[in-house]
């Protein structure tokens, strides 16, 4: 084969990807990855057996972070960058080990590469499949898809000058293990809970930096309708990045709007000042080619998930920023005190046509804990009363599989005196429909972005105590959860470490999991998968 990869949903045949990821990326681009990886544990091994001191480490914390976000599916196409990637991060390592005894040390920690093809040549031999034991390999990359996650939502927190040492510390941990071949399942298994863990702590780190920020997500309408104005579309989940486009879009007559994961900015009262912060356009991530098409302006992608273009007239309006690239796209990048120059975007917005409208109306959203928590007596009424039976929480990520029709027939099938609580790109399977309310508490009630599932995670806690449980799995919440990549994995880890157990999980089970591991997690989590419709709401309702 001439890659391997397996770490979101859609990989091919169910399996893996052998010849070009199902996502676009090339041979070239997924050997990159696997050394950017690979040279990152070597970092994290000299950090961790040097026992340096992470907090006087914040270059080499940022560089980690962002490589790791750089692997992360949909996130980074361009080989050039990730070569980059590399070449910086072995100057770190190599500075790193400086006054070391590194005759101990692993491969990762002292290889050495001249070129571009010598890149390739050793990507090829420590990839993923370099690990042979396959449920040792399997355990070894769920932790690492774990970090990746964890690394995107420490990213967006660090723009905001929020940033934990213990954090950083522990991603280096748990890099070291995996290169630790003495380290049992058990042990591994132990580990992975340890990563949910930590999930649970950047997610809280995050949510802390943007509601410090921005404010307290409140409830909101969001227009899903175009004005007359030419305008820029941004994606993806930094609202730095949206908070610095908005401020040098002032008063220049260029309107914003937002696409896919962007969409709960819209839910925070700071960015409500911003008369020409529109609305939303468009749906999930994986329709964004003809999306972009009709939207007729430059885009601006601050996150995953990127969909190669199939048409230069589209990949000539596209610009990439932080952990994010594409080849022959502007990349934008940040000065010494963290600001983005975005006048030639605004500049190019200015020739084009204005977004053609392709829906008309508004959608709701801006239930995040804190708002919810605000209408928590009049939920436990709902619920003693028994005018709401149970929630649903379907949080997670959208995908192109037809199967995701599941998601929307399920929330059409729930019964009318259910709610769902989500979060992430999947409600766009649902959050559209006309699905009424409960007492004035609407069916559908969006948190946010995929790190808001923490919201969820606060929702459940707090209902806990008011329902005097000593077990979250009494609460009437059941778990059907869609994912697609790594920052799904790190919110089902952050829910697993919770507590939470009977989660589905779907489309598909991950194919990184390894038969024997798929056990342990069915007979210690109670994890599976989802059946039919009808036949899974019948379970759930029992």
């Amino acid at each position: 084969m001439s890659m391997f990869c397996y770490q979101c949903q859609e990989t091919a045949k169910g399996k893996g990807c052998m010849l070009k990821g199902i996502c676009g990326k090339t041979e070239e681009v997924a050997k990159l990855q696997d050394l950017l990886i690979y040279t990152i544990k070597g970092i994290a091994e000299i950090i961790v057996k040097g026992k340096l001191d992470v907090s006087k480490l914040k270059n080499t914390n940022h560089q980690v972070i962002t490589g790791l976000f750089s692997t992360i599916t949909n996130a980074n196409f361009d080989d050039k960058a990730l070569e980059k990637q590399i070449k910086e991060l072995l100057k770190t390592r190599d500075k790193l080990r400086e006054n070391l005894d590194i005759s101990k040390f692993h491969d990762s920690a002292t290889f050495s590469v001249n070129s571009k093809s010598s890149m390739l040549s050793k990507a090829s031999i420590v990839g993923v499949l370099a690990t042979k034991n396959e449920d040792i390999r399997s355990l070894r990359e769920l932790i690492i898809y774990g970090l990746k996650g964890i690394s995107a939502y420490a990213e967006h927190a660090s723009n905001l000058k929020k940033e934990d040492p213990q954090i950083y510390a522990f991603i280096y941990e748990a890099l070291h293990a995996t290169l630790d071949d003495s380290l049992s399942a058990e042990k591994l298994v132990a580990l992975t809970l340890k990563t949910g863990e930590y999930g649970v702590k950047v997610m809280a780190l995050l949510d802390e930096a943007n509601t410090s920020k921005y404010g307290n997500p409140e409830i909101t309408h969001v227009n899903i309708g175009v004005r007359k104005n030419p305008a820029i579309l941004i994606s993806g989940h930094d609202l730095k990045d949206l908070e610095q486009l908005l401020e040098q879009t002032k008063g220049t007559g260029i309107d914003v709007y937002t696409h896919s994961e962007m969409l709960p900015a819209h839910y925070y009262p700071s960015f409500k000042k911003y008369d020409n912060f529109v609305g939303n356009y468009g749906n999930a991530w994986w329709k964004q080619l003809e999306e972009f098409e009709t939207f007729n302006g430059p885009i601006l992608f601050t996150t995953n998930c990127i969909v190669p273009p199939k048409k230069e007239e589209i990949r000539q309006r596209i610009f990439t920023t932080g952990a994010t690239g594409y080849p022959n796209c502007k990349h934008i990048i940040a000065d010494k005190n963290g600001k983005k120059d975005f006048s030639e975007i605004i500049k190019m917005a200015k020739t084009l046509p204005a977004p053609k409208e392709i829906e008309t109306g508004n959608i709701t959203g801006g239930f995040a804990h804190n708002q919810v928590l605000a209408l928590s007596d009049k939920i436990v009424e709902a619920v003693k009363s028994g005018a709401i039976k149970k929630f649903f929480v379907m949080a997670g990520c959208d995908g192109r599989m037809k199967s995701r029709s599941y998601y929307t027939d399920f929330a059409e099938k729930l019964p009318k005196d259910t709610v769902i609580l989500t979060a992430g790109c999947a409600k766009y399977r649902y959050n559209k429909l006309n699905l009424g309310d409960i007492n004035g508490i609407p069916r559908v009630l969006d948190a946010g972005q995929c790190n808001d599932s923490y919201s969820l995670a606060i929702i459940a806690l707090k209902l806990k105590e008011v329902f005097e449980l000593n077990d979250i799995n009494k609460l009437p919440i059941a778990y059907n959860i869609s994912w697609y990549e790594q920052k799904a994995v790190i919110v089902l880890l952050s829910l697993l470490y919770l507590g939470v157990k009977n989660i589905h999980l779907g489309p598909t089970l991950p194919a990184f999991l390894s038969p024997n591991i798929v056990k342990i997690l069915i007979e210690t989590f109670g994890i599976s998968g989802i059946g039919k419709v009808d036949d899974d709401i019948k379970l759930f309702m029992s």
